[in-house]
């Protein structure tokens, strides 16, 4: 908690300081003013950010490591200033950070290059999303870290199987885009190293809230449009060792220091598994994003992650029609909550009526975890989900928005 700031209102405190900032909050639908709450698919993006991807195309334009002159000198400068950014913020080196298209590509060049056959085991918790589940079942021999009705690991069973199975690669996943648990992802990646397994860590859903550093995540991988930056870049942040290790998933230009009819040398790291030329404007609207959440300081965002959290969690009470999926509100959470409704098995529809009839916009569906809310539901869930941009207001207006839209189709509350 923030020091000073009373929990019932720390997340209000730096909502009314951020949504100035934010212009999509700006937005009428059908005369409502909208009320953004699926950050947990894509963060809205603030006017800084948009302003260093404009930057980037009025003034700069040239791309990166492919010239001399002036403008392509400035643009490789400035992303190798990003670059560093993020090797601060997760607390790797700067060579150990990668550009890729999304956090499923920082995935898959890692679950590829590996060169895994099918008798390698990976360890995996079933609430992971399909994006840090698929590559690995492509490849391998998963093996699913059973979690709770609340969502959280069972580290017991969790370390019979480091013992049981003798895996090779374990996958963490630090927060929950379903149920917002965070998992204890230090102890997790430690137990892990004992056993000489090789962790990567999925931090799609936590990094814009909580940094993730250890010596004992072997990789880390997270997409900018879940941290206020742009769609179309993701990060995949290695150990040297094990990013040399990789085998190239593309080949192509900006990855290779020589090429003649019949050989090629690859270029050292990072530039080893980046070929092609990467989205430039958005590297320069992920340093902003870095920059504005840096500004606002982690700690400050974190506690309005988990006070968020625990808000949208005591706002269902007195409500019996909805079962909540994940942890109370005293859990280790983030503001996420996905729920089913009593009655009710058409949820398209009520996020459908909320977002038109009321401008609340959040998500139903499987949230691309359907292993995991299949173990809980038989039918999709509706998934709340707020950023710093999102107070108090925010959590009356979606509440309001489902009780009306719940007696306007005959279901109580």
């Amino acid at each position: 908690m923030v020091p000073g700031m009373r929990e019932e209102n720390s997340f209000d405190q730096l909502a009314d300081r951020c949504r100035r900032d934010f212009p999509l909050l700006n937005q009428v639908v059908d005369g409502r003013q909208v009320v953004y709450l699926d950050s947990a698919a894509t963060s809205l993006t603030p006017e800084q950010v948009i302003a260093e991807i404009r930057r980037f195309y009025t003034e700069v334009g040239a791309n990166v490591h492919r010239g001399k002159h002036y403008l392509s000198e400035q643009a490789s400068n400035d992303l190798e200033e990003v670059r560093g950014k993020v090797a601060r913020l997760t607390g790797f080196r700067s060579n150990e950070v990668i550009f890729t298209a999304n956090c499923t590509a920082s995935v898959n060049i890692v679950a590829t290059g590996l060169r895994l056959n099918r008798e390698d085991v990976v360890l995996i918790p079933v609430d992971s999303h399909h994006s840090a589940m698929l590559p690995w079942l492509n490849c391998a021999k998963v093996i699913h870290i059973p979690v709770d009705a609340t969502g959280a690991v069972d580290m017991e069973r969790y370390q019979r199987l480091l013992f049981e199975t003798a895996p090779k690669v374990v996958v963490i996943n630090h927060c929950s885009n379903v149920s917002g648990m965070y998992a204890p992802v230090h102890e997790m990646a430690r137990l892990a190293k004992e056993k000489g397994v090789i962790t990567v860590i999925d931090a799609a859903q936590s990094i814009g809230h909580r940094p993730v550093v250890s010596e004992a995540f072997d990789f880390v991988v997270f997409s900018a449009h879940k941290m206020l930056g742009p769609t179309g870049l993701g990060l995949l942040c290695g150990r040297y060792e094990h990013l040399k290790a990789l085998q190239p998933a593309t080949f192509g230009g900006g990855m290779v220091d020589w090429v003649d009819l019949d050989h090629f040398v690859v270029r050292k790291l990072p530039y080893a598994l980046e070929a092609g030329t990467p989205n430039i404007a958005g590297v320069y609207g992920l340093g902003a994003a870095i920059d504005y959440l840096t500004g606002i300081g982690f700690d400050a965002v974190a506690a309005h992650d988990q006070a968020f959290g625990a808000a949208l969690v005591r706002e269902t009470y007195g409500r019996p029609s909805l079962r909540v999926l994940g942890p109370d509100e005293h859990a280790d959470r983030g503001g996420i909550l996905s729920l089913t409704i009593d009655g009710v098995h058409n949820l398209k529809q009520v996020a459908q009526i909320m977002s038109d009839a009321h401008g609340v916009m959040c998500r139903t569906g499987h949230m691309c975890a359907q292993p995991f809310i299949d173990q809980h539901t038989a039918d999709e869930v509706l998934r709340i989900s707020g950023y710093v941009y999102n107070g108090s207001s925010d959590i009356k207006a979606v509440f309001s928005a489902l009780d009306a839209t719940l007696d306007a189709i005959g279901v109580g509350v």
